[in-house]
């Protein structure tokens, strides 16, 4: 009987908590499809993994603040990768050393002999970060209770090199050499460097990749993972790598290599597009990817939207920090060369399709649609033959719209925040672009939400993110130019479903809820 009623009493906080949601999370510029902690600092997303029906997303976070400091690890779970239930800090910052940036794998042969015997446990592998003296190393934590309590492993650090910039250790398993392999980071260098463990605790170094690329500012947030073609026609390797500052559209950037990895070095390939940028917006940044995914299930990513240009500026309250949505990846060689895929995943908040109606009875009147509140989402497509810039603006008034369009004669794709509204520092007015294709199609998926616009255009090979500060919570979409003899355009668009509303915490609450029911079942 008591164990019914502590359950019953979980439950009943769990519904209550739900219920609150909406309140907690209707701020004017909180995300509504985009995961934010309920108060305070947040930035790169750690340890993301699946385990035993649940994602987990892991996440620098200051628990005393809304500006940088004090890092730990914050922790939110979900079943379908877009309705959020964040959990207590999960490894704090302890005696003088923050927690930075790192992976979390999933140990299904207790080879590190930290899980139980005979079970599977999780294992964080991150960067502690000591401040006096500066020094940056590699430790381990370990959780036997599904991600909900940690424990530093009492032999920390498992890899130190004695540096004061070496971290973001990304580690995944090498099926074929049965071991895990680590990427990470010597900043300063330019330099990922791979190393193997069977075991987790002891590391043989492997071989370095780099300088290449863009070396303009620090290496940061390497990852090392297998990209499948769009067709399903082989694989690729892929390692990407963040760049702060210094990035093309300033201040914090990702660019990505693609080529090969055959268990000790990775070759870049010698392929046109063979090495781009994950995003060419001004906040995208530290993205990883998901460990022990289903074998079936596309690579997933995730980064925190933000530069740290102004990062701390923010005009949020009483959270400072979001996550971009997860987008599954792929890569497209085709007749330009090759280049990673990304798709958004974001379907499951669609609500009913809108209608994208023509204002006005004059047939060259622009297309337009009133009065829309963010989120919601827009796939277009554009044909002309005749224009070289178009597109659509995205107005919250007369004087204030973010221009997202192509300009064939330029051969780009760009989003144009200037006019956006809040301007919160001279880095943040900006026009943000990349290079188009003329081969590939001139189609945008559009993403937008209260204080942000996430975009995927030419088939997804470009993806591009901005923040916004939009002068009103309401918009009005209108293409450009106007004419509809000079551009055809042909698309969809959805209104979208708060994660927040009310039941939307349902999938999260289920998982917290079924982590209890299990963890008691395994302690009769």
């Amino acid at each position: 009987m008591r164990a019914l009623i502590l359950f019953t009493a979980v439950s009943l906080g769990l519904v209550t908590n739900v219920a609150a949601q909406e309140q907690q999370y209707d701020q004017p510029y909180r995300p509504q499809i985009h995961f934010s902690p309920q108060k305070n600092w947040t930035n790169d997303p750690n340890g993301l993994v699946y385990f035993d029906g649940e994602y987990h997303v892991f996440f620098q976070y200051n628990p005393f603040g809304d500006q940088w400091g004090h890092m730990s690890w914050g922790h939110a779970v979900s079943r379908d990768l877009l309705h959020w239930q964040e959990l207590p800090v999960a490894i704090p910052e302890e005696n003088g050393v923050m927690i930075f940036t790192g992976s979390i794998v999933i140990d299904h042969e207790n080879a590190s002999r930290l899980c139980r015997p005979k079970k599977e446990c999780m294992v964080a592998i991150y960067t502690g970060h000591s401040q006096n003296p500066q020094l940056q190393n590699q430790n381990l934590a370990y959780s036997l209770d599904r991600g909900r309590t940690w424990v530093k492993y009492r032999n920390n650090p498992v890899l130190d090199l004695h540096l004061s910039d070496f971290r973001d250790p990304s580690v995944s398993w090498d099926e074929k050499a049965h071991r895990w392999v680590m990427a990470v980071s010597l900043p300063k260098e330019h330099t990922v460097r791979f190393y193997a463990s069977s075991n987790l605790k002891d590391w043989k170094q492997l071989s370095d990749f780099g300088p290449a690329g863009d070396t303009a500012g620090d290496w940061e947030c390497p990852d090392l993972l297998r990209i499948p073609a769009v067709n399903k026609t082989g694989s690729i390797w892929a390692l990407k790598v963040g760049l702060n500052p210094g990035a093309p559209q300033g201040g914090s950037g990702e660019q990505y290599f693609l080529g090969d990895f055959d268990g000790t070095t990775f070759k870049l390939s010698e392929e046109p597009g063979a090495q781009g940028w994950t995003n060419y917006g001004k906040d995208d940044y530290c993205a990883i990817s998901f460990n022990n995914l289903p074998r079936e299930q596309q690579p997933i990513l995730l980064g925190w939207m933000s530069n740290w240009q102004y990062a701390a500026k923010l005009p949020t309250s009483p959270w400072r920090g979001q996550m971009s949505l997860p987008r599954k990846l792929a890569y497209v060689r085709d007749k330009a060369g090759m280049a990673l895929t990304q798709e958004p995943i974001v379907a499951g908040l669609r609500g009913p399709r809108v209608a994208l109606p023509l204002a006005g009875t004059n047939p060259k009147s622009a297309l337009k649609h009133d009065g829309l509140v963010p989120p919601y989402e827009l796939d277009l497509d554009f044909e002309s033959s005749t224009e070289d810039v178009f597109g659509v603006r995205l107005h919250s008034d007369e004087q204030h719209y973010t221009e997202i369009g192509f300009d064939r004669s330029k051969q780009q794709f760009y989003i144009d925040r200037t006019r956006a509204g809040a301007t919160i520092s001279t880095d943040f007015a900006s026009k943000t672009t990349a290079h188009t294709v003329p081969s590939r199609r001139y189609n945008v998926r559009i993403i937008v939400d209260r204080s942000s616009v996430e975009t995927y255009a030419q088939d997804g090979t470009i993806a591009m993110t901005d923040l916004i500060f939009p002068a009103n919570g309401k918009n009005r979409v209108e293409i450009f130019p106007p004419s509809q003899d000079s551009v055809k355009v042909t698309g969809q668009m959805w209104q979208l479903k708060s994660i927040w509303a009310s039941g939307a915490g349902s999938n999260a609450a289920d998982a917290h809820v079924d982590s209890v029911r299990r963890k008691k079942a395994a302690d009769k």
